[in-house]
């Protein structure tokens, strides 16, 4: 799911209340905003029942040029991270096909 798929079915979602689809997309954008803000500062983001969002560290190493064979120094690095949280991986797998690994038929 994009973010426009995400706005529009919160669209959906909110067709009886009075908010509009401009502050839907507002509210997403601003949310996302925040948590990607507070990411930068180095900041924990967690949404109860949802998971949690952190950096984590990736040292310098030298790394190979797949063509070449050629060292490449690849620099230290912070990448984000989501931890799912228990109330949302119950519910992925709870409703997720486990006898098959790739298949989400059973989401649909």
């Amino acid at each position: 799911m994009t973010k426009s798929e995400l706005i529009e079915r919160l669209i959906e979602a909110q067709q009886d209340s009075e908010l509009t689809a401009k502050d839907i997309e507002l509210a997403v954008n601003l949310l996302l905003e925040q948590m990607s803000e507070a990411l930068i500062k180095g900041e924990r983001v967690e949404v109860r029942g949802f998971g949690s969002f952190s950096l984590n560290y990736h040292a310098p190493r030298t790394g190979r040029n797949p063509k070449t064979g050629e060292p490449v120094e690849i620099p230290a690095r912070y990448v984000p991270h989501f931890k799912p949280g228990k109330e949302l991986r119950e519910r992925v797998n709870a409703t997720v096909n486990t006898n098959s690994r790739h298949s989400f038929s059973a989401i649909k």
